[in-house]
């Protein structure tokens, strides 16, 4: 299975995080690299066979907490159709609602999210390894 795992990141947090989730699925058989997002290709993207989209969290502490404007018009660039699909942020402080947001617009792409995530480093997320577990079962 191909796992199209896209990010974007200001200070490398994110691009850590993203490239320790691209290894575990690769050691979990699957196929996959992490991609910035300024750098993949949304047809590429959409021809795989689930995706992972992550984003640093921009905002004011604990207002306005949001995906940077480059991850979402990437998102918006994609044509899923009920592919499985999962949203990941790093953060500081609080990443607000930026989550299901951003799950929000990968829906409206026809994706079907099933994952959610969130770190305060450079670790992959708690939870992701599950729902690489779950691919297998789809």
């Amino acid at each position: 299975m191909r796992v199209a795992i896209v990010y974007d990141s200001r200070t490398g947090t994110t691009r850590a995080a993203a490239e320790e989730m691209a290894r575990m699925a690769v050691e979990s058989g699957h196929e996959s690299t992490a991609v910035a997002v300024a750098e993949a290709s949304p047809g590429d993207v959409s021809a795989s066979d689930a995706v992972c989209i992550g984003s640093w969290t921009e905002g004011w502490f604990f207002f306005l907490q949001h995906a940077t404007q480059a991850t979402m018009e990437f998102i918006d660039a994609l044509d899923l159709d009920e592919t499985p699909a999962a949203v990941f942020c790093t953060y500081k402080t609080s990443p607000g609602t930026m989550l299901d947001k951003m799950s929000g617009a990968l829906e409206a792409r026809g994706a079907r999210v099933t994952g959610s995530f969130r770190s305060r480093g450079s670790q992959a997320p708690d939870g992701y390894g599950a729902w690489l577990g779950s691919l297998e079962q789809a």
